[in-house]
Parts: C-alpha cells; sequence; structure tokens
C-alpha cells in the first residue's frame, strides 16, 4: 500500500526572507515532503502556489490520498476555484492536514466555517506538546510530551468548531496554552490540524514532528476511495419507494426532475 502525499507550501518567505531560505534553502514544502518519504509507504510530492492551477490540478487532487498546506503570507492569493476543488475531494474522502498559520488557509476555513482565528506571539520561545490522547494513531511512537526550543506562541482561543478529537496541547514559555492537535471529519474526508512550524525556526527537521506528519498522513488516509455520490441528490421516484406508497399531494418538482442546490 503506497499513500500518495501532496505538500502544498506557499513557496514565498524562503525567498524574500534571508533567515527563513538559510532554514529551507529548498523550501519548507521540500523539507516536510522529505520527512514524509521517510516512510516507506508514504510517497510525498510537492506543490506551490506559483504553479498553475496552484499545482493542484482536477487530474492531480483525483490522484492524492492526503494533502498538506502550510499558507501565511499570501492566503488571499489562492484562487477560490482551487479551494473549492479542494474541499470537493476532501468531502469525497481525500484526507487533510493543516499546518500552523494555515488555520487561516481559505480551505481550512471554507470546511471549518469558523474564523480560526488565534492569539500570537513571535518571539522564539519555548514550546512543550502534550500528548493527551497517547492512544491516538497520530500519537504513536511518541512520549508523554517533546519540546521545541523554539517556535511562534499561538494562544487561545482559537476559534474552530469543537473537534473530534484532541490529540496535542501545547504550553509556552509566556504561559499561554493551545489546542495544537485537533482532528475533524468533514463529509468523507479526514481533517487533522497541527500547530508547530513557523518558518523562522526549523521544527520541520524536528524527529518528533517528522513522526506526527507521518502518523497524521497514515491516519487521515482513506483506503475506500472516492465517494463521489456525497455530491448526488437524487429525486426518488413513487414508484421506487422502498415500500410501497401511493401519491397523496401536489409537487413542486416532475417526476425525475433535478431539486434546487
Amino acid at each position: 500500500m503506497t499513500i500518495r502525499a501532496v505538500v502544498w507550501g506557499e513557496n514565498i518567505h524562503e525567498h524574500t526572507n534571508a533567515i527563513v531560505g538559510g532554514v529551507y534553502p529548498n523550501g519548507m514544502h521540500t523539507a516536510i515532503a522529505a520527512g514524509l518519504n521517510e516512510h516507506p509507504n508514504i510517497e510525498a510530492t510537492t506543490a506551490t502556489l506559483q504553479e498553475p492551477e496552484h499545482g493542484l490540478s482536477e487530474a492531480r487532487l483525483a490522484k492524492t490520498d492526503v494533502l498538506l498546506w502550510w499558507g501565511h503570507k499570501a492566503h488571499g492569493d489562492v484562487e477560490d476555484e482551487i479551494v473549492e476543488r479542494v474541499a470537493k475531494r476532501v468531502w469525497e474522502g481525500m484526507g487533510l492536514i493543516v499546518l500552523h498559520s494555515g488555520h487561516f488557509a481559505k480551505p481550512f476555513k471554507r470546511l471549518m466555517g469558523t474564523p480560526c482565528a488565534l492569539k500570537w506571539r513571535e518571539a522564539g520561545e519555548r514550546e512543550r506538546v502534550w500528548v493527551v490522547n497517547p492512544r491516538h494513531p497520530i500519537a504513536e511512537g511518541l512520549d508523554d510530551n517533546f519540546v521545541l526550543e523554539n517556535e511562534e506562541m499561538y494562544g487561545e482561543q482559537f476559534s474552530v468548531p469543537e473537534p473530534l478529537e484532541t490529540v496535542f496541547i501545547s504550553w509556552f514559555a509566556g504561559g499561554e496554552v493551545f489546542r495544537s492537535g485537533l482532528t475533524w471529519r468533514r463529509g468523507a474526508g479526514n481533517i487533522f490540524y497541527f500547530r508547530p512550524g513557523h518558518e523562522t525556526y526549523p521544527t520541520y527537521y524536528d524527529a518528533n514532528v517528522k513522526t506526527v506528519l507521518k502518523n497524521a498522513v497514515r491516519w487521515a488516509y482513506n483506503s475506500q476511495g472516492a465517494l463521489t455520490s456525497i455530491h448526488d441528490a437524487p429525486n426518488v421516484p413513487v414508484e421506487r419507494a422502498l415500500e410501497p406508497i401511493v401519491e397523496r399531494g401536489p409537487r413542486l418538482h416532475k417526476a425525475g426532475e433535478e431539486g434546487y442546490k
């Protein structure tokens, strides 16, 4: 079994900020994909904002099992057509992993239906990530906590819908806490948000972070294939009712006519 993952990166800070370029000379998306490719059952490739269709054509998304998304500076530059394309594939069963500042990414906000806002501070402070759901597959192979010596602080309240599961909670040296690993289900698709990953720090080289992302890809993968029928809203004829019925009143639509969407 091979899980086909695509790591989507904004690919801007690496070229406009010397610090970020020094930490990730080949791009953050490339570093994330390299970590995923350490697992024998994951085949990770990359896509960026600058590519035609942002690297996410319908054909490519149709072959993608899990999409990872990192964005920050240019959320508004992502075309709405691509946002809807991603949401459609998640509803059909594609996994989605949203990283760090991707909490404001258009696809994530589209699927959450909330502002997805939070508090933040950029001070390079210590983050201790606590595993609060140790039996969860995403936490496999981790100790009860791990430390990132330098990270950007995110603090509550995090205005997202109540999650299906909370896997991680982070504590920062400045005193704030944050629900840093959350899951949801949208349609047939599994979604995981993971907080760490500020671009000026080497977070995606950290062994624990790489373990989380490899586990998350495996968890988000749906082996049943695309549930394309999730978009259908069929008009079921009277004669095809499971139990015999007699039509008893007037109707708006003719037999076989599509409804309004």
